[in-house]
């Protein structure tokens, strides 16, 4: 079993340079190239908070993180706290109003492990945009993954509905804000 720490997934997409081993194999084994992995996972995309807070916790949103930790999910806790960890992660990440795998990576609050154990886990993840995948590699591999998990949050954030402030409501006379007591 190996462990990459943070700092070297850091360096990796802040340089370019592969400083661990299984940094190393991962990229070996994804399915990209090393430049087309750092590309994916510093996209950001943009999202409302509130609408992806939205849809992580509907029904919809709890049964798409459930399907998204198929073998990655926290050390010591497996599946238990699988969806709770990365729902964290995804709103901690979106709070600016931006998203990235990178930033998704960084903001998960557990070490999470990818599992290929006894036949009860075997270490492909759901990636959930598969028509844009060409090898097996890229469709099961953690890094397609990552690369992949914003662009389905972003495309599955659910619109608050609420109206933004300071925009007029529509057919409704604003009226001034009342204390409470």
């Amino acid at each position: 079993m190996w462990s990459t720490n943070q700092q070297a997934i850091n360096t990796f997409l802040n340089t370019g340079e592969i400083t661990d081993r299984g940094l190393a194999d991962g990229i070996h084994l994804s399915g990209w190239t090393a430049a087309e992995l750092r590309a994916g996972l510093t996209k950001p995309y943009g999202v409302d908070l509130a609408s992806v807070a939205n849809f992580l916790y509907s029904d919809a949103g709890v049964k798409f993180l459930d399907n998204q930790t198929r073998s990655y999910f926290p050390y010591w806790t497996m599946k238990t706290d699988a969806v709770v960890a990365l729902r964290s992660a995804i709103i901690a990440d979106a709070a600016d109003g931006s998203i990235s795998s990178a930033g998704i990576l960084a903001a998960l609050p557990v070490d999470f492990r990818l599992a290929h154990t006894c036949n009860t886990y075997d270490g492909k993840q759901n990636v959930c945009d598969k028509g844009r995948c060409t090898t097996e590699a890229q469709c099961t591999s953690l890094f397609s993954w990552y690369v992949f998990l914003p662009s389905c949050v972003q495309a599955r954030q659910v619109s608050t509905a609420y109206p933004t402030l300071g925009a007029p409501s529509t057919g409704a006379q604003q009226r001034p804000i009342r204390a409470l007591w």
